[in-house]
């Protein structure tokens, strides 16, 4: 009697063992249902909407004006080229303007599979910039980049300082620490997570609103139009599964180490009620990149480009007139 309970296994190795089940097996037993209603970029696509092919990626893109110099509009997280709208035409008096829709956002080709370097990722971002100015054949352009775009332009600033000719950084997220802790990095690309994470971004769907007013100084300046700009690229097939992918893929930049290294004609522009990249990140940066101008334009949010369209045109056009 004693030897055969001897040999049944502890109750705590059955615990674990069921609980250990339950972590692999669990998310996949959760359902993830198919987007309905969606649709290819291209049939998204407005009248003056271009795709051009970029290191194997169709890329959506808008272009206005001519001469030099040439602008290169990077948008920040969740947004798209539609962000700069209040802004296109007039710098198009300026010179050449085009904005595009970076990986994981707007109308551009969201891959699932590649090989090589991730689609995703900060420096697949640069080459696609640098792949942009090559196919446009422009020597150089001044890179206006707002919030997680502003990083992608600073860092091709070091890389290839020699293709810009200045920086426009509009609340640049500099000092916030992108994606998530590196030891979650591995769990959040186990196929578990893989499979339960386009449920997590889905939830942008519902709270992106809450995401647009917050980045305002004056919500009641949203207009229908805007919010409609906005949700239009939850309409891409796959673009779920897309966003989790550039989750996955993003890291902290360690650019605030490197700021000593950027030497170009830079302008900072902050709104004095930005709850997203705080003001008092950009008074930083100001001080700690090397001859940087600063503005700081009053009763405006995150996005002082869509919320005081004019006071951020008078700041880049006097910028743009040092450098010409």
């Amino acid at each position: 009697m004693n030897a055969m309970k001897s040999r049944q296994p502890p109750t705590i190795l059955i615990i674990i063992s069921v609980l250990l089940l339950v972590i692999i097996l669990g998310p996949f037993l959760v359902p993830v249902p198919p987007l309905t209603g969606t649709a290819a970029p291209q049939d998204l696509a407005d009248p003056d909407s271009q795709f051009v092919m970029l290191n194997g990626l169709a890329v959506h893109l808008k272009t206005r004006g001519q001469g030099e110099p040439t602008f290169v509009l990077l948008h920040g997280f969740g947004a798209s080229q539609y962000s700069w709208q209040a802004a296109f035409e007039s710098l198009s008096q300026e010179g050449r303007v085009i904005a595009y829709d970076r990986p994981a956002f707007g109308l551009t080709e969201r891959p699932l599979a590649w090989e090589g370097e991730n689609p995703y990722g900060l420096q697949a971002q640069v080459d696609l910039l640098v792949a942009l100015l090559d196919h446009f054949n422009i020597q150089q352009a001044v890179l206006v980049g707002h919030s997680a775009g502003g990083t992608v332009a600073m860092q091709m600033a070091l890389q290839h300082p020699q293709r810009v000719a200045g920086l426009i950084l509009v609340a640049p997220a500099v000092y916030t620490s992108g994606g998530a802790a590196g030891w979650l990095q591995p769990i959040l690309a186990t196929p578990q997570m893989r499979h339960l994470g386009p449920l997590f971004v889905r939830s942008i769907q519902t709270r992106g609103l809450e995401l647009i007013q917050q980045a305002w100084h004056d919500p009641g300046g949203i207009t229908l139009e805007t919010l409609a700009l906005y949700q239009k690229p939850l309409r891409v097939t796959d673009w779920d599964r897309a966003l989790w992918e550039f989750t996955l893929a993003s890291r902290p930049t360690g650019l605030a180490d490197h700021l000593g290294e950027i030497t170009l004609p830079t302008l900072i522009i902050t709104g004095d009620d930005d709850r997203i990249v705080p003001t008092a990140d950009s008074l930083r940066l100001a001080e700690e990149l090397p001859g940087a101008g600063l503005v700081v334009i009053s009763n405006s949010g995150h996005v002082p480009h869509e919320e005081s369209p004019a006071d951020f045109l008078t700041a880049a056009s006097e910028f743009i007139n040092t450098i010409r």
